[in-house]
């Protein structure tokens, strides 16, 4: 299990606690605890609460003085978990802003262990209110773009786009799966690689996955593995938050992707279907026909994600076994 603070103390503690029951049914579970460079005192109080007898013998805590992001803070975790005389047979990543619901982390432990090809399996977020999150996914094309910048469901249905989003009840083989509560096996890390740490946040997932894929492991979507995601409590940038524009390092992060999973023409080819669809949207915008979301902004688009360099199609993936502390690739000129 591995947990990357950054400035929210509170709610990690919250997230370790709620992982007590999940001990009775997986007496060997241990987790790690990693602050990625908090500006605030969540070294202080994370080392004093993780301290307490309760937490002593089962959690880590790994404070960082560099916040290198949120692929780079797990890259710390895993290997040290590498270097361990008996490393994990599986790593669970869960975010600060999550409450395990009961029996979620053995859920994904009996996925893993029925699939022995499946390298990652996510579990199923729940809101607040209880409704169910967007957890599982298809990966992005030219079409789920355009639709995207559209903000048009009947568009798609239109066109005969499979929307992005994959709903099931039932366990089922997706492309993608929410970064929020994941679990990975680590034979599919060793041959994968870990985290790219160029990525500061998001999308990091997303690529993982693809690479997994891409080497023959399977990613699955648990439906019976529940957990309750506070989305946007941790990182300032929720699903509902639809009037807040994205931050820069989206734009550079999905680029990015863009741009290691297919290329220079691939980041030019999805922005331009992103573009159109937002031309759509604003002649929607402009027959009162729909306010739209303003969270991805046209010139935001042309500025930070349409124009790729060369780092955006060279790789920077550390393998297991690898001594940590690299900086990340992003922070390199």
């Amino acid at each position: 299990m591995v947990i990357v603070n950054y400035a929210t103390p509170e709610l990690t503690m919250r997230a370790v606690a709620a992982l007590a029951p999940e001990r009775n049914a997986l007496p060997n579970l241990k987790a790690v605890v990693v602050d990625g460079g908090s500006p605030d005192n969540s070294t202080a109080l994370l080392t004093q609460q993780l301290g307490a007898d309760e937490y002593r013998d089962w959690v880590t805590f790994i404070p960082l003085s560099l916040n290198g992001g949120f692929g780079w803070a797990n890259n710390q975790a895993i290997l040290e978990l590498a270097r361990r005389d008996r490393p994990p047979e599986f790593i669970h990543f869960l975010n600060p802003d999550t409450e395990v619901n009961g029996r979620a982390v053995v859920a994904l432990v009996g996925e893993l262990l029925a699939h022995p090809k499946c390298g990652a399996a996510g579990s199923l977020l729940l809101n607040a209110d209880k409704s169910v999150a967007a957890s599982a996914f298809r990966f992005p094309t030219a079409g789920c773009e355009l639709v995207r910048g559209a903000q048009s469901e009947k568009l798609g249905r239109l066109l005969g786009i499979p929307p992005a989003v994959v709903n099931s009840a039932q366990s089922i083989e997706v492309d993608w799966v929410t970064g929020a509560s994941f679990m990975v096996r680590a034979a599919a890390l060793q041959e994968s690689g870990l985290f790219d740490d160029g990525f500061f946040l998001y999308f990091e997932e997303v690529e993982l996955m693809h690479r997994l894929r891409l080497r023959g492991w399977s990613v699955r979507h648990v439906p019976d593995s529940r957990v309750m995601h506070l989305e946007g409590a941790a990182t300032g940038l929720g699903a509902t938050d639809s009037e807040r524009p994205h931050p820069s390092y989206w734009y550079r992060s999905r680029r990015r992707y863009f741009g290691l999973t297919g290329g220079w023409t691939a980041i030019l080819g999805l922005a331009i279907a992103a573009l159109a669809g937002q031309t759509i949207l604003g002649l929607k915008q402009l027959a009162g026909r729909t306010p739209g979301s303003k969270s991805v902004r046209t010139r935001d688009l042309v500025s930070l994600g349409l124009w790729p360099t060369a780092a955006d199609v060279r790789s920077s993936v550390p393998k297991w076994g690898d001594l940590p502390g690299r900086p990340p690739a992003w922070m390199k000129p």
